[in-house]
């Protein structure tokens, strides 16, 4: 039975469920897991945990600052065991931009971070325009105007593929 760390950073709370959904796979696979947020994972000691997933958002084409104090701060142990990373984005709802090798923003991180993950994929993430306050509802409707994405100020619009969140679960039991 492993013992694993899953950890994210997210805005809107998206990426946290991913992160409870592979959490749950996890579990019924009798593996033991830890899920917290990064901001709390810095504090844990990294070293017990057999496998480490992070997961990721990104809002206004970055990480957030977290991301990074975790991965400086556990670099070493990061890299030396079973590890993977997930972004979320919503580039990622393209068919020419939702895989690794493909989405600019993992991409990305790739070239910023020392961090190298045994495992990466990408999911699309969700928009909720009443959720938003009226300066991020705007700015998302002003970007996904420009890439042909949804704009209905009333709408929420999930482009999350579940299949390939559970496949990705299916690749962190094998690592």
């Amino acid at each position: 039975m492993a013992n694993i760390l899953i950890t994210y950073s997210t805005v809107d709370g998206h990426t946290q469920k991913i992160c409870e959904r592979l959490q749950e796979i996890a579990e019924g696979e009798k593996q033991q897991v830890t899920l917290v947020p990064l901001a709390d994972a810095i504090n844990l000691d990294v070293a017990s945990f057999d496998k480490i997933v992070i997961g990721s958002s990104i809002r206004y084409g970055n990480y957030r600052p977290e991301l990074f104090a975790f991965i400086s701060k556990n670099l070493d142990l990061l890299n030396s065991k079973p590890s993977a990373f997930f972004s979320v984005n919503m580039v990622a709802r393209k068919p020419q931009k939702n895989r690794p090798e493909t989405n600019p923003y993992l991409q990305k991180f790739l070239r910023k971070s020392p961090w190298k993950p045994k495992v990466l994929e990408v999911f699309a993430g969700q928009i909720d325009y009443p959720r938003y306050g009226f300066f991020d509802r705007v700015m998302i409707q002003f970007i996904m105007k420009i890439t042909n994405g949804p704009t209905d100020r009333y709408g929420s619009f999930e482009f999350t593929d579940w299949d390939r969140v559970e496949a990705f679960s299916a690749t962190i039991s094998r690592m």
